[in-house]
This record gives structure tokens, C-alpha cells and sequence, in this order.
């Protein structure tokens, strides 16, 4: 049903990572600091250009809300949304860790029914349409592997963040240690990939400054992997909202018994 939406946003991803890869190689960054006190560099922009450039021209009529572009409310009034991250993990970038991603999620009357997340670096891509499952490629050029979330509820292991990682955080997977038994540090949205994968069980987020363009593609592809992405409440995040914070925190989880408060 989304056979277009995903090849375009596909070529996308591969066209912006190729302007990102070539600005990070050559170090120079450009980077400036916003006023929410998050960075933002010159491959930010560049990357954005592309992605909503691709994205307007083969859907005119859908919404478009990217984080390096004004909001145009006009999105409010619309069932088709793209929601992109042109680079997700910033401050990964800066940081040369190499653990950054490009984002391009839809949502659909405020749900998210396509995802397609690339890391530039080792040229990794995951991609989901709803009911269609999720699926990885080692690179560009490969052919799609189907991914499911594992089913483990015992010796967990969870992703937590390089920069983000807070003490609520860590006191919930210490109140959680007799199921929770490792702890990995991956940046961005590669830890919902990561669970997705089946090679991780789950990841909070207790911070309130993450957007809807942080999750939106995370939560399709960890959905149609078998997965759940959910706020503390218990209920999925919603999408194409008027207010594109997600105040509430979540948490990710390859089972709903993982779920854990």
C-alpha cells in the first residue's frame, strides 16, 4: 500500500547519508548551537534540504514536519505526515562516535505506518511498513533481510545513551536487576534498531526533550518487529500532535511483560 512512500523515502535516506558522510569526513561541521541549546551543523541542514526536497515533490499533499525546518502547522489538518530527523544523534555527529542516524517516519491519523532509519557510517538500513514487517540491509546494495524482536523476559539487556542517561534511569534498571542483567551504550535511534534486530531487549527514556521526530520511524520498525514503544502509561506514542515534545518519556521493550516500572 506504501510501495511509493517507502521507495522515495529509501533514496532519501541513501542521498542525505552521502551529504552527511562528506561533511563528516572532512570535519569541517559548521556547527552552531540552537536555541533549545541543542547543536545543529551545516550536514543538518544540507541533509534536511534533500529529505524534504525528495519528499514535497512526490507527495505534494502530505504533511511535513522535520526538525531543522518551521513548523508549518498546516500539517494539523492533514492524515499523511512525513516526521524526519535529517540526523538523529547530533551530538553523536559532533562527537565522531559514528552512532547517527537518518530518520524518515509517516504517520497516518497520528500513527506511525512507515519507518526507514539509515546509519551512514557503516551504511546500514532499516525500514518498516505497517503489516508488512520490518526489515534490514547490511548495506544499499543488499537484499532485505526480515526482523523480529527475540521473546526473552529473563537476562535482559538494555541500550542506554552516551549523553542522556540520567539517575532515574539507572535506578530503575537496578530495581529491575534481577531480570535486567546488561547494559550497552548505543546512540540515537539505533537502539530501537538494535531491539528490533533481536540483539537487545529494551531502553528507557526518562527525559522529556525527545520529539516526535526522534521516534516516529524508531517506533514503526520496532512495532512491526514484534515490539512496543510506549509511554510510562502504557499507551503507544501518538503522532502529528501540535505539541511534537514527547513530555512523557518511554520506554522500548521487545515483549510487553518486559515493561517494567
Amino acid at each position: 500500500m506504501l510501495n511509493k512512500e517507502l521507495e522515495v523515502s529509501l533514496n532519501a535516506v541513501k542521498k542525505a547519508s552521502k551529504v552527511i558522510m562528506e561533511v563528516y569526513t572532512s570535519r569541517d561541521l559548521g556547527v552552531e548551537i540552537k536555541s533549545d541549546n541543542s547543536p545543529v551543523t551545516k550536514a543538518d541542514k544540507a541533509a534536511d534540504n534533500i529529505i524534504r526536497g525528495l519528499l514535497s515533490s512526490a507527495f505534494p499533499s502530505y504533511g511535513l514536519l522535520t526538525e531543522e525546518s518551521v513548523d508549518d502547522r498546516s500539517r494539523l489538518d492533514k492524515d499523511y505526515v512525513f516526521i524526519v530527523d535529517p540526523i538523529d544523534g547530533t551530538k553523536e555527529y559532533v562527537a565522531h562516535s559514528d552512532e547517527f542516524t537518518v530518520n524518515i517516519g509517516l504517520s497516518y491519523k497520528h500513527e506511525p505506518v512507515l519507518g526507514v532509519i539509515m546509519i551512514p557510517v557503516t551504511g546500514e538500513i532499516f525500514y518498516a511498513v505497517k503489516g508488512e514487517g520490518s526489515f534490514y540491509l547490511k548495506n544499499e546494495h543488499s537484499k532485505p533481510v526480515k526482523i523480529h524482536c527475540n521473546d526473552k523476559t529473563t537476562d535482559l539487556t538494555t541500550l542506554v545513551s552516551r549523553f542522556h542517561s540520567n539517575e532515574t534511569e539507572q535506578a530503575m534498571i537496578k530495581k529491575h536487576s534481577d531480570v535486567i542483567k546488561h547494559q550497552h551504550i548505543v546512540g540515537a535511534t539505533i537502539k530501537g534498531c538494535v531491539i528490533a534486530k533481536g540483539e537487545a531487549e529494551m531502553s528507557y527514556r526518562f527525559s522529556s526533550n525527545t520529539k516526535e521526530w526522534d521516534t516516529c520511524a524508531m517506533q514503526a520498525i520496532v512495532e512491526q518487529a514484534g515490539g512496543f514503544i510506549l509511554k510510562f502509561d502504557g499507551t503507544p506514542i501518538r503522532y502529528n500532535r501540535e505539541d511534537v515534545y514527547n513530555r512523557d518519556g518511554y520506554v522500548i521493550v521487545n515483549r510487553k511483560e518486559n515493561f517494567l516500572l
